[in-house]
Order: C-alpha cells, then sequence, then structure tokens
C-alpha cells in the first residue's frame, strides 16, 4: 500500500469513531433520558451491539451503494484518491462542528455531500452516480417520516393494550402467529441448505447463523417479545408496567444499536474499498478484505464509548419529553427502519431515523408535546448538510490537487 492509501484508510477509520461518538445520542438518548442505564452504562451498553452488527449484517449492501457513489471512469488517472482524501476531510470537519455545536446532523450524509462534492470538482456532474444521491437525499425525509410513523403506531398498540383493547389483543395474537410462522419457515428452509451444503446434523444452532437472514430472524424476535408482553400489559399497573418498559428498553436499545452500527459502519466500509479499487490494491467490491469491516465496526463501537452529551440533551430531552414507555416505542420503530433500509441496501441516517421516532411517540400524547421549533431546526441541519459537505470537499480538493 502506498502512503496516501494508508493515510485514507487512517481518516476514513478516524471518521468512522468520530461518527461513533457523534451519533452516540442516538442509541442512547432516550436510555439516559429515561434514566433506565447511567450514562457510561449506556455507551457501553451502545458500543458493544454497535460492533455486534458485524455478525449480523454480512452482505455489506448499504457499502456497496456508498462505493458506487462516485463514477471512477469520470474522473483523471490518480485522482480518485485525492477525491476520497477530499471527502472525508470535509466530513470530519462538519461532524466536529455540529458536534460542538450540539446539533445532531447526519455523519451519513456528511460523507455521501463530501465524496460527492469532490468528485464534482474532479470530473464534473457526470462523474457523480446520480441515483445513489438521488435515493440518499430522499430519505432524508423518508427516514424520519418512517420512523415516525412507525413509531406512532407502536405507540398506540402499547396504549391500546395497557387499556385493554381486544383490537389490541387480536393483533398482538397476529402478530405473534406472524412471527413463529416466519421463523419455522426460515429454520426448515434454511436446514434444508445446510444439510445440502455440509453434511452436518442440523442443530439449531448451526442453522440460525448459518442463515442470510439471521437478521430477520432477530428482528422477529424482537417484535415477538414485544407482542407477547403487549398481551401481558392489560394485567398490570401504571407502576409495574413503567418499570416492565425499563427492562424493554434494553431490548430495543440493543435492537438500535445494531442496526446503527449495521448502517453507519458500513459507509466508511464503502469509502475504504473505493479507496482499495483506486490504489490497485483490489479489483472488485467483493474483493474486500476481512480487516476492512472488522475494523470498521471497532472503530464506530469505540467512538460510541466516547460518547456526544450535547447531541444527547437535545435528542433526550429537547424534542419532547420521553419515558420508557416511549422510549421502547421510539427505539423499537427506528431499529425496524434500519433494518429494512439496510436490506434495501439504502444508506440512511440514524440520526434522522431516531429523531423521527422520537416525534412520532410524543405525537400520540398531543401535538403540542413535540417541539416543533426545535424539530424546524434539526431539519434545516439536515437540509444543508450534504450541499455544505459537498462545497468543503470541492474547496478541500482545489488545494490538494496543487501539490
Amino acid at each position: 500500500m502506498t502512503t496516501f492509501l494508508i493515510t485514507i484508510i487512517a481518516l476514513a477509520l478516524i471518521f468512522d469513531y468520530i461518527n461513533g461518538f457523534h451519533d452516540a445520542a442516538n442509541s442512547i438518548a432516550t436510555v439516559v433520558s429515561t434514566k433506565v442505564l447511567t450514562p457510561f452504562q449506556a455507551v457501553l451498553w451502545a458500543a458493544v451491539f454497535n460492533s455486534a452488527a458485524f455478525f449480523i449484517f454480512k452482505d455489506h449492501g448499504v457499502a456497496d451503494t456508498v462505493a458506487k457513489t462516485v463514477k471512477p471512469d469520470h474522473i483523471l488517472q490518480g485522482e480518485m484518491m485525492k477525491v476520497i482524501f477530499s471527502g472525508l476531510i470535509a466530513a470530519i470537519a462538519w461532524n466536529l462542528l455540529t458536534w460542538w455545536l450540539g446539533i445532531p446532523s447526519s455523519s451519513s450524509h456528511t460523507l455521501i455531500g463530501g465524496f460527492a462534492g469532490a468528485a464534482i470538482a474532479a470530473g464534473g456532474f457526470s462523474a457523480v452516480n446520480s441515483p445513489v444521491i438521488i435515493k440518499t437525499a430522499s430519505f432524508i425525509f423518508l427516514a424520519p417520516l418512517v420512523g415516525m410513523i412507525m413509531a406512532f403506531l407502536m405507540s398506540l398498540w402499547f396504549l391500546s393494550s395497557f387499556k385493554k383493547g381486544w383490537s389490541s389483543k387480536i393483533f398482538s395474537l397476529g402478530v405473534i402467529i406472524f412471527v413463529i410462522g416466519f421463523l419455522t419457515f426460515n429454520l426448515e428452509f434454511s436446514k434444508d441448505v445446510l444439510a445440502k451444503k455440509t453434511h452436518y446434523e442440523n442443530y439449531v444452532w448451526q442453522v440460525i447463523f448459518y442463515s442470510k437472514n439471521f437478521k430477520w430472524i432477530l428482528l422477529a424476535f424482537i417484535l415477538l417479545t414485544m407482542a407477547i408482553f403487549s398481551l401481558y400489559l392489560s394485567n398490570l399497573n401504571a407502576y409495574k408496567a413503567n418499570h416492565w418498559f425499563k427492562r424493554l428498553q434494553l431490548i430495543s436499545s440493543a435492537a438500535f444499536s445494531i442496526g446503527h452500527g449495521g448502517n453507519d459502519a458500513q459507509k466508511v466500509m464503502g469509502i475504504i474499498t473505493a479507496a482499495l479499487i483506486a490504489g490497485g490494491t483490489i479489483s472488485d467490491f467483493h474483493d474486500m478484505p476481512n480487516w476492512v469491516p472488522i475494523s470498521c465496526y471497532a472503530a464506530i463501537g469505540l467512538g460510541t464509548m466516547s460518547g456526544g452529551w450535547k447531541i444527547v440533551k437535545t435528542m433526550g430531552t429537547k424534542i419532547t419529553k420521553v419515558t420508557p414507555f416511549e422510549g421502547v416505542a421510539a427505539e423499537t420503530a427506528g431499529a425496524l427502519t434500519l433494518f429494512i433500509t439496510e436490506a434495501l441496501k439504502i444508506p440512511v441516517s440514524t440520526t434522522h431515523t431516531i429523531t423521527g421516532s422520537i416525534m412520532g411517540v410524543g405525537a400520540t400524547k398531543r401535538l403540542s408535546a413535540v417541539r416543533w421549533g426545535v424539530t424546524i431546526n434539526l431539519i434545516w441541519a439536515w437540509i444543508l448538510t450534504i450541499p455544505i459537505s459537498a462545497l468543503l470537499a470541492a474547496g478541500v480538493f482545489y488545494i490538494v490537487r496543487l501539490f
């Protein structure tokens, strides 16, 4: 490897680390604000599950999408490395600035914006893969909207269960039947495939960890837990229900942390892989060496352990007051959104997703419970992230080009 390539890889991992502490609030804001965990316990909890995503998301679809943000054949030979370098410098600068100001902007969008901006400076607008940019930009609005709708519906589900509504019981039973059916089908199908490939005995643990649908199996177990609890919820008073929701928050926050790690670490994997291809170390995305995902998941986990307390305050208290019940609904809805978008290979913002989910649970109380003034300021930050990062990266590229 050349010195420049090693520098880019180091910068990418630094960005991944910064991404971890910049976005730590996404995973821990609700468990800290509801006092389920202390800040130190919360970042440790989130960091463990950020890194655990390595064992769950194996297809690296988001990484592939990010790597294809730029068309290398539209950039002069030898300048692709400068494009990646400039994009990383711009992304790191914007992330540190928004972290310092306590603004939960998107690390994902600043990375993609920086990468695209430097590419435009190098090869014009034709150097950018427009469908990737359009898809990513559209989820600035779609990710929080999906998270908000899911969290709103999940909150209503729990509220109806607590009030002993029959409709919620029927819905919960339907979810349980569906999940059990899904798990049974998936295990049986995987057992057949495993038997043909390995000739091993069909132990359940082998089947689960062999299955390419392991992330869906995990999500199914989480939904099954929520559905069973909703049936039990009608037998609890408010105090006991709150006590159980605090326990469930450990599960929901872990699920969201897995989604966060699986989505955000992959973006840096895509950048490093693009650099390895440009540097001639590998020829194709599918040749990505194992150290790339391992180092990326480790870096984001370490970053999360460093925390991001200014943004925790914004996410956990300024948007709306969050209770353990609402924390479970928001985090579960956020996890669902991240798992689905990862399967669709769409690089979305975990910040936008959890913010929308928190807004959704706040809206179930009354619309005025959400501090819309704070939310509008956040949306402006989200909208400006890609263009500002692009301009910063273009400026850095023009400077780097001189040397």
